[in-house]
C-alpha cells in the first residue's frame, strides 16, 4: 500500500496517491466541524440500531468520513471533511436506510488525512515520522510510531541525511490497526522513557472527557481531551482504521506516530486527522495498549 508523505523540507513524495503527513512523534491535524444534519433528537437508540448504522456507513465506502458513538446521546456522529460532497453524504443515509434517523452528520473544514512526519523526528528514505513511546522486552529496546510510517518495513535514522542509523522496522499493522515497532540496534542512540521531560510510568486506556497532551516533530506539544472512542476513520483507498481515540487536539503533517499522554501515562499513536494548529481540528490516535499488547512490550 502505497502513501503520500511529506519530508521535513515539504517537498511531497506519493506512494499509491495517498495524503500522509510524516513526522517525528506523529501528531494528527486537528479541525473545526460544523454540525450539517442532527440525528432524531427524540429517539433513543439500540445498540443493534447504532451496529447497524455504523455497518452502513462502512459500506457506503467514502473517504474523507470518521464515525463513533456520541457517549451523551448515543447517536452514531459521522464527521465528514471537506473533500466530501453533499451526494456522497446522501449515499451514506441512503445505505443507512431505516436507520438514517440514528445517524449525526458534521463537517470539518479540513481534510482528514494521515499525518507523516514521544515527539521526536525519526526518518526512513524519503518521509519523516515522530517517535511515539520508547519501550522494551526484556533486555531489546523499541519505540513504538504509526502503521501507516512503518508500512513497507523500512530502516529508520536520526536525520534525512541517514548517517546515524536507528535500527530496523520488525513490526508494522496497517491499515485496519495503526501502530509499528522498530529496534533500537545502534547503542549510540539514547533511548530513555520520557516524552520531553514527562516520565511515562505506565500505559493507560482513553476516557471520555481526560485531559491529553501530545508532541510532535512538527507543531511541538498541544493539550486537549478525548471526544470519542472506538472510531472508525476512513481515509480513502481501502485504508480504514478501527477503534480509534478522537480528540479536540490540533496536529500537523509530520506528527504521525507522535505519543498521546495524560500525565504520566501512555495513551495513543498519532493517526490522523483534519485541520491545523492556528484554527484547530480533530485527530484521531491509536490507543497504544492494543500496540504493546500486539508486541509483547510495555514502557518503562
Amino acid at each position: 500500500m502505497r502513501i503520500k508523505r511529506t519530508t521535513p523540507l515539504n517537498r511531497t513524495v506519493t506512494r499509491r496517491g495517498r495524503a500522509v503527513a510524516v513526522a517525528a512523534g506523529l501528531v494528527a491535524v486537528a479541525a473545526l466541524t460544523v454540525p450539517s444534519a442532527q440525528a432524531d433528537s427524540t429517539a433513543t437508540f439500540s445498540a443493534g440500531r447504532i451496529a447497524a448504522a455504523s455497518d452502513a456507513v462502512l459500506k457506503a465506502d467514502v473517504a474523507g468520513t470518521a464515525w463513533n458513538v456520541d457517549p451523551q446521546t448515543g447517536a452514531l456522529v459521522v464527521t465528514a471533511d471537506r473533500t466530501v460532497s453533499q451526494a456522497e453524504i446522501e449515499r451514506i443515509k441512503r445505505t443507512a436506510g431505516a436507520n438514517a434517523g440514528a445517524l449525526r452528520i458534521e463537517r470539518t473544514s479540513g481534510k482528514l488525512s494521515k499525518l507523516l512526519s514521544g515527539g521526536d523526528a525519526i526518518h526512513a528514505p524519503g518521509w519523516r515520522c515522530s517517535l511515539g513511546f520508547n519501550v522494551r522486552s526484556g533486555s531489546t529496546y523499541y519505540f513504538l510510531t504509526a502503521g501507516h510510517c512503518t508500512d513497507g518495513n523500512p530502516p529508520w535514522y536520526t536525520s534525512s541525511s541517514q548517517t546515524t542509523r536507528i535500527g530496523p522496522t520488525v513490526g508494522s499493522s496497517f491499515p485496519t490497526n495503526d501502530y509499528g515497532l522498530v529496534r533500537y540496534d545502534n547503542a549510540s542512540v539514547p533511548h530513555d522513557g520520557t516524552v520531553g521531560n514527562v516520565d511515562i510510568t505506565g500505559a493507560a486506556d482513553a476516557t471520555v472527557g481526560m485531559a491529553v497532551t501530545r508532541r510532535g516533530s512538527t507543531t511541538g506539544i498541544h493539550s486537549g481531551s478525548v471526544t470519542g472512542l472506538n472510531a472508525t476513520v476512513n481515509y480513502g483507498n481501502g485504508d480504514i482504521v478501527y477503534g480509534m481515540i478522537k480528540t479536540n487536539v490540533c496536529a500537523e503533517p509530520g506528527d504521525s506516530g507522535g505519543p498521546l499522554y495524560s500525565g504520566t501515562k501512555a495513551i495513543g499513536l498519532t493517526s490522523g486527522g483534519s485541520g491545523n494548529c492556528s484554527s484547530g481540528g480533530t485527530t484521531y490516535f491509536q490507543p497504544v495498549t492494543k500496540a504493546l499488547s500486539a508486541y509483547g512490550v510495555s514502557v518503562y
